[in-house]
């Protein structure tokens, strides 16, 4: 089969380039998927570098979301069948023509998504519905601060938070038209913040009468650190899904980890056992999934679509994402 392969196993983005790879065999409890579509996330950037080892035993070709059609089935298989059309999270493998997976990590696709729109969802909302839902159990009533509010775990995350009847949520970026977008879009952020200009501790507590925020969401680390900790509210809960700014903080005085009585908790998915990864997939389905509409659609939660690719133009997809150009979910697409 063809697949996104990386010269030498890591490098720049010139490094990326369509070769021939080894078409994967379901295994007795796996389902085969001609991909359709696959999402770009910031751990490929990091695994292409070489700075993202795998889980072991995993495909060392990038993705790990994707939409597609069911190719074959194990023995064992009982949720889909050949021929079903289906999204889906992988440990690795989404850039390529097929790739395998548990037949517990898939979802039907809705009729009404579209390939790309389909392929956006299973890592965004996925991401987003753990650290939210699962770990900070965010309630009616909250305060939430969302980190890079405008990638695609963030927008999945905000909408999250409206859903589950936050009173505020508060979301940062880096631009001026990313905060407009952020205000904008239906059930999108109540509050924005230019994390480069302002002081989002402060912007926070402006908001929410002095409390702070009930619940972060936080990607960034080592710059953000300190500002997290002054913005939590008393009982509030942080979720770390990333370290982008880097992971060594100096001169860090616990006590207000103590008399704020804080909960901060860091997060992984993918390296996550095919078990809990099952469990997060159904509660998700029952909970979330059928909510999703495409970006014009009506739901609760959208899909929103930066720019969609040709698989061929993988490295300018990646171009893309580094530079931090993107207001949603980058998208590529399989021909």
């Amino acid at each position: 089969m063809r697949a996104v392969l990386i010269k030498d196993e890591k490098g720049p983005i010139e490094s990326l380039y369509l070769g021939e790879a080894a078409k994967p065999t379901p295994g007795p409890e796996e389902v085969l998927v001609k991909v359709k579509a696959f999402g770009l996330n910031r751990m490929d950037i990091l695994q292409r570098e070489g700075r993202y080892p795998v889980p072991p035993g995993t495909s060392k070709i990038l993705g790990v979301e994707f939409s597609g059609r069911v190719a074959a089935t194990g023995e064992s298989v009982t949720a889909c069948e050949k021929g079903d059309e289906v999204l889906g999270l992988a440990s690795g493998g989404a850039y390529a023509e097929y790739i395998t997976v548990p037949q517990k990590n898939i979802m039907q696709k809705p009729d009404h998504l579209s390939w790309v729109e389909a392929a956006s969802i299973p890592e965004n909302f996925l991401t987003a519905f753990q650290a939210l839902v699962v770990i900070a159990e965010v309630k009616r009533g909250d305060n939430v601060l969302i980190h890079a509010g405008a990638s695609g775990v963030g927008v999945a995350a905000i909408q999250l938070v409206r859903l589950y009847g936050a009173n505020t949520v508060t979301a940062t970026a880096s631009t001026a038209e990313k905060l407009s977008w952020l205000l904008s879009i239906p059930n999108g952020a109540t509050h924005v913040v230019n994390y480069t200009t302002q002081n989002f501790a402060d912007e926070v507590k402006k908001t929410t009468n002095g409390k702070g925020v009930d619940v972060i969401i936080d990607f960034v680390g080592q710059s953000h650190w300190h500002k997290n900790i002054d913005a939590l509210a008393v009982d509030g809960r942080m979720t770390m899904l990333g370290l982008l700014s880097g992971g060594e903080v100096g001169n860090f005085n616990l006590g207000p980890l103590l008399y704020k009585r804080l909960r901060i908790q860091g997060s992984t998915l993918r390296a996550r056992s095919a078990a809990y990864q099952a469990d997060l997939i159904d509660r998700f389905k029952r909970d979330a999934l059928g909510k999703i509409t495409g970006s014009n659609g009506d739901g609760a939660l959208r899909t929103y679509i930066h720019k969609v690719y040709p698989w061929t133009a993988i490295q300018e997809a990646h171009r893309e994402m580094e530079e931090n150009k993107n207001i949603g979910k980058i998208v590529a697409e399989v021909a």
